[in-house]
């Protein structure tokens, strides 16, 4: 009992007494307890004592609240490991409310009682906060694309591979003969090499790991490794197969070429003799490599239709027929698969695409072996990218819309879809830090999507048009 309550009990039980009892108000009556200052003060005329100072009377007591103070500590207790936090804020909103925050059993004064709207009212609240906070911003994603450059002579071909974003946010592209280098970050563009006709066109682009170094792929099957900040030729590698190489793949200082021969080569560019492993499996084009984000599995596609899955740990250096097995082959696949992209949130998980006969989307579980998931877009699957900050997938096609899809893994669930190019779109690639996404297609246009974005934005950012007319078309050249 407070030391100070005693003072104001005897002012205040003249205006209390009298008060009829309300739903939710003051329970009992109230107790006389005489002034300390004046011993001989006389109680009201309508006060009937019925026990001394010290000890309240039981009328003004209300012994289901004490009953429930005291056995709440012990259900409590027992009850700790299984109410949920919603349960636990609604039943501290309901003791604050009805009880009035009561944490005596014995009191001889109690807070006005709140109204059964302010209850009400701070429950509605505390579920709006919580679903607030559990509730996603909703990102937007521009339907257009938010700058497009033209790209004149690109080769209209499936099977290629022409298009790649280095870390150091420079793109390069390979349009005829001659590689060109945008620079995202000051919007420049240069030129780093146009070979010759006997050794072109360029048939695959492909960024080292440091974002200084690129290396080409011929049509005469030459392999070409280039500086791209002094613009020289480091080597040339020869002989590494019999035709034009189609894809490249690097796993550090491993840069893996895959060509028209069907085979698919491991070459250490540090060393006169690079060519360290050989894979056969595929008895026609490989169009198709990507290493896993451990560096430990690569997968392969051909046109064969087959797309097999090495483990670097079973390569080994001798380049005898048959002596590199697979880890596993699939070939449930109705067309050549070109289309790979490794998961980044699981590293077992393998995304491939099938061109015009099969329109399929697979996901693979390269531990097992198993397919978990097959899923018909209806054109043909150009290429394939994981979006680095949301669980979902961006898929590029051909005939007959030519567009871009982007779907909600693992439902599979259409997100958006894109259009935009007028001819199917054969390459993609994205950003350094995930947000963008660069397109190219055979309609000799390349777009920049803004398609995966920044997580929790939900509106547009100020920028330039989106689109911009046709007359007004940068060059990459």
């Amino acid at each position: 009992m407070d030391a100070g309550s005693f003072n104001s009990f005897s002012s205040s039980t003249e205006k209390t007494h009298a008060r009829s009892r309300q739903p939710l108000g003051r329970v009992g009556s109230t107790v006389y307890i005489p002034s300390l200052r004046n011993s001989s003060s006389n109680p009201p005329s309508s006060y009937r004592p019925s026990g001394d100072r010290f000890i309240p009377d039981r009328s003004a007591m209300d012994f289901d609240v004490a009953h429930y103070l005291l056995m709440q500590p012990r259900k409590e207790k027992e009850n700790a490991g299984i109410v949920s936090p919603a349960k636990e804020a609604y039943r501290k909103l309901l003791a604050e409310t009805l009880l009035n925050n009561r944490t005596r059993i014995f009191a001889f004064n109690r807070k006005p009682p709140s109204s059964a709207d302010s209850m009400l009212t701070a429950i509605a609240d505390s579920a709006t906060s919580n679903q607030t906070k559990n509730t996603k911003a909703k990102r937007y994603i521009p339907q257009t694309a938010e700058r497009t450059l033209d790209a004149p002579d690109i080769v209209d071909d499936f099977y290629l591979n022409l298009l790649d974003w280095g870390c150091k946010n420079v793109l390069s592209i390979a349009l005829g003969g001659t590689v060109y280098l945008w620079n995202a970050s000051e919007g420049s563009t240069s030129e780093l090499v146009t070979v010759d006709d006997d050794l072109g066109p360029v048939t695959s682009v492909s960024w080292a790991p440091d974002g200084h170094h690129i290396a080409i792929g011929l049509n005469n099957s030459d392999v070409q490794l280039w500086d791209s900040s002094s613009g020289r030729l480091l080597r040339t590698m020869k002989e590494i197969h019999r035709s034009r190489v189609g894809t490249l793949a690097w796993n550090n200082n491993i840069l893996t070429t895959g060509g028209m021969d069907g085979r698919v080569v491991n070459n250490d560019v540090r060393i006169r003799n690079h060519q360290v492993h050989t894979y056969r499996g595929h008895n026609q084009e490989v169009c198709g490599l990507k290493w896993s984000g451990s560096g430990k599995q690569l997968a392969s596609g051909g046109n064969d239709n087959l797309l097999h899955i090495w483990d670097l740990s079973m390569a080994s250096t001798t380049a005898a027929a048959n002596q590199n097995q697979w880890l596993h082959r699939f070939d449930s696949h109705n067309a050549a698969v070109k289309a790979l992209a490794w998961c980044p949130f699981q590293s077992n998980l393998l995304a491939s695409g099938g061109g015009g006969s099969d329109r399929c989307i697979k996901f693979w579980n390269t531990l097992t072996g198993a397919c978990l998931n097959s899923v018909d877009t209806g054109s043909q699957v150009c290429s394939l990218l994981w979006n680095k900050n949301e669980r979902e997938l961006l898929s590029s096609h051909g005939f007959t819309q030519n567009q871009l899809t982007l779907w909600k893994y693992p439902s599979m669930v259409k997100v958006a879809e894109l259009c935009g190019h007028t001819s199917r779109v054969l390459y993609m690639a994205q950003s350094p830090d995930g947000c963008t996404v660069a397109t190219a297609a055979g309609d000799e246009t390349l777009r920049f999507w803004n398609v995966f974005g920044n997580p929790g934005v939900d509106k547009p950012a100020t920028k330039k048009a989106c689109s911009e007319p046709f007359s007004n078309y940068s060059r990459i050249r």
